[in-house]
């Protein structure tokens, strides 16, 4: 069988070039976009503050969270404080430097969780510990960029729960002028790579029976991937169990 002729064969690798090059760049085009509105979607204010809900859930991953947590706690915004993704080992008392607290708001009001290790896991150990509680309302507490897929995975986890988003605003990131600072831009950009990813996920899991909400059994339950309740502390003494 007789090969093409050189010219003929050129083109047909220039279309498929040129294909290949307008796919990219329309994707490019697509990412950036959506970037851009992701960056307009960051909280920039605390729209709500002054709603009470039956929690605070403070995630991990700065001392401006854990502060807020506490302050908004001493408010009285809510009656119960959880701080979700602690490292096992680290007590209540040492996590909130009680020197700086009524050690009697700390002992009776604060819940640490020690499973989450990234921010679904933080939605899988806050909803079951919600769910067990019987809470219907959260104020969640976390920083700016991060709001957004937190309250995507919150949500998708909890539609039935009222969820009042609470960001704080970390000096070291500039939303506002991300464009003039590589650090802000490449964490901005990153966070939102993970929205869109999870965005993804949760479409999926939502065509499975249950898919998205497999994960949440009480504490101790039959799963062997939640939460048992040794995963959950507190200062205090007076726990379901005991």
């Amino acid at each position: 069988m007789n090969k093409p002729p050189l010219s003929v064969q050129h083109r047909r690798r220039f279309r498929r070039f040129r294909f290949l090059l307008s796919t990219l760049i329309f994707c490019a085009l697509v990412w950036a976009a959506g970037f851009i509105w992701y960056v307009d979607y960051i909280p920039k204010t605390v729209e709500n503050t002054t709603q009470r809900t039956d929690a605070i859930v403070v995630l991990t991953g700065g001392s401006e969270r854990l502060s807020e947590g506490r302050r908004l706690l001493v408010r009285g915004l809510a009656d119960k404080l959880f701080i979700s993704g602690v490292y096992r080992g680290v007590e209540v008392d040492e996590l909130l430097s009680v020197g700086k607290s009524d050690p009697r708001l700390i002992a009776c009001c604060v819940v640490l969780g020690h499973v989450a290790e990234n921010t679904r896991g933080n939605a899988i150990e806050t909803a079951v510990w919600m769910y067990e509680e019987g809470f219907k309302s959260l104020r969640i507490v976390t920083a700016n960029y991060h709001m957004p897929r937190s309250l995507l995975e919150f949500k998708s986890l909890m539609p039935d729960v009222e969820i009042v988003a609470h960001p704080v605003f970390p000096d070291n990131v500039k939303v506002d002028n991300w464009w003039r600072f590589p650090g802000s831009s490449a964490l901005i950009a990153s966070e939102y790579n993970k929205y869109v990813f999870a965005s993804l996920r949760n479409a999926l899991l939502n065509w499975l029976p249950n898919g998205d909400r497999a994960a949440l059994r009480s504490p101790g339950g039959p799963a062997k991937d939640a939460p048992d309740l040794d995963d959950y502390s507190a200062s205090n003494a007076a726990r379901k169990d005991g």
